[in-house]
């Protein structure tokens, strides 16, 4: 039965039953502990020294993968500093006695779960009527604030502030490395960009990097984007939102049909199509029925607005937007450069809450072009703000040598392919920057990396 403890004007309930029961369960078969950590962590015990007996399982599962007993877990938390030797261990063998059968173990847990989000709902409620009634906020950030810490509690954060490193590791470095090595592994892997040589340099998407795309107008920004959330889509099956804040729905849905169906973007604007083009198309589209692809056209929307609908989408893989200089800022600021400044800060922290790769387009400078020999674009190029080479955890760059030869050298146009673009990886904070070789097929929209040796 569930107790409540009074905490000021609120009782917090818990479950002293469900705690022990969950460590009495482990205590008499270790196996137990297999099932409780896929439902439980430290944290959700409400009794101070439950966690205690729990964070020392931990450790001992994580670590040694001996067998879990009383006398072992009474002289790990008397060298702790946790117990005194007589009342640990009668505390630990009545544990043990408590549990009729280890069966329900995972009933249990499931109860612990439930008593800790209830917990934290109270104190986040608490909160969100404490901030709302101070008056120092406006409604629109009191709303997002509200929205972002019941996400956490959905997300099963900690609510209670600060948790001690080894902890941290416990609970969650531990926990996900052996989520990597189990059988749910692919769900915790970095996406695959679907560029092989692309992700050699950076291990892929991964979860809660900001990723920008820089470039000059016509490099193809946007058909980059649109191929990377064709590939994680498709190819990962991983559920994907692009934003367009630039192109409408149709628009951005014609390239992808574009695309996918080898059929030139051109004849889909014209309906120009032959009956060979008509079955592609028709096969293309049904392709896209499984695929978890939403597009969104929303025009002047803030970061806020965009991690509201993410969040209310669910379950998100990874968010792409198109692109950073349309994005609206949130909050009115004395010139673009200090909004630029908060919208890549407010990205960042978005890929963070929502724990998972945000890519965003984004205009390069004239720089490049001013430049004498070579045009190829430098972090000093992203336009606005320094903020935005700080900000992001990745940063590439698209460029075509072709765009500039057209206005400078028409005599060497013979010996330039058209095509052929360069991916610069400009900065990598998970490893080595570089250049990466493709090609653009302009006729379907299309990029392509050219595989070589990776060195």
């Amino acid at each position: 039965m569930a107790e409540a403890i009074n905490s000021g004007s609120a009782a917090l309930p818990y479950s002293l039953e469900a705690e022990q029961a969950v460590l009495g369960s482990i205590l008499i078969d270790s196996d137990c502990m297999e099932e409780v950590v896929t439902i439980i962590k430290q944290e959700y015990f409400y009794l101070p020294q439950h966690r205690v007996i729990f964070g020392s399982m931990m450790s001992m599962f994580t670590g040694s993968k001996a067998k879990i007993d009383p006398v072992v877990i009474a002289d790990a938390l008397v060298k702790e500093g946790q117990y005194d030797v007589s009342g640990g261990r009668e505390y630990l063998v009545a544990l043990k006695d408590s549990v009729p059968s280890t069966a329900n173990v995972a009933t249990y847990a499931k109860i612990v779960e439930e008593q800790y989000f209830l917990r934290a709902l109270i104190i986040t409620s608490q909160q969100i009527i404490e901030q709302a009634s101070g008056g120092g906020s406006e409604a629109s950030v009191i709303l997002d604030s509200a929205e972002q810490k019941i996400y956490d509690i959905r997300r099963g954060k900690d609510v209670n502030g600060p948790k001690k490193v080894s902890d941290v590791i416990i609970n969650d470095v531990y926990d996900r490395l052996h989520k990597l090595t189990g059988e749910e592994k692919e769900q915790f892997r970095a996406i695959p960009s679907g560029f092989g040589m692309l992700d050699k340099y950076i291990t892929g998407l991964n979860k809660s990097d900001l990723i920008l795309i820089g470039a000059r107008p016509a490099m193809g920004k946007t058909s980059f984007a649109l191929n990377l959330a064709q590939n994680v889509s498709m190819l990962a099956k991983k559920k994907c939102v692009f934003f367009s804040l630039e192109m409408t729905k149709e628009q951005l849905a014609e390239r992808l049909l574009s695309s996918r169906a080898g059929v030139p973007s051109q004849k889909l604007r014209t309906g120009e199509l032959s009956d060979d083009e008509w079955v592609r198309l028709g096969n293309a589209a049904g392709e896209y029925e499984e695929v978890e692809l939403y597009l969104d056209d929303a025009s002047n929307t803030t970061v806020p607005e965009i991690k509201s609908k993410v969040r209310r989408l669910k379950n998100v893989d990874i968010v792409i937007i198109d692109y950073l200089g349309l994005i609206q800022s949130a909050v009115r600021k004395e010139n673009r450069v200090q909004e630029v400044s908060e919208i890549t800060r407010n990205l960042k922290m978005m890929a963070k809450d929502l724990n998972i790769p945000v890519v965003c387009c984004a205009q390069l400078s004239r720089g490049t072009e001013g430049r004498g020999k070579s045009h190829k674009p430098q972090l000093s190029d992203l336009r606005e703000s320094g903020s935005i080479e700080q900000d992001a955890d990745i940063v590439m760059f698209l460029y075509r040598e072709d765009y500039y030869r057209n206005e400078q050298d028409e005599d060497k146009q013979d010996d330039i392919d058209a095509n052929s673009t360069e991916l610069i990886v400009a900065k990598n904070r998970h490893g080595a920057t570089g250049s990466i070789e493709m090609t653009f097929d302009k006729e379907f929209t299309r990029f392509r990396s050219i595989e070589k040796k990776y060195e």
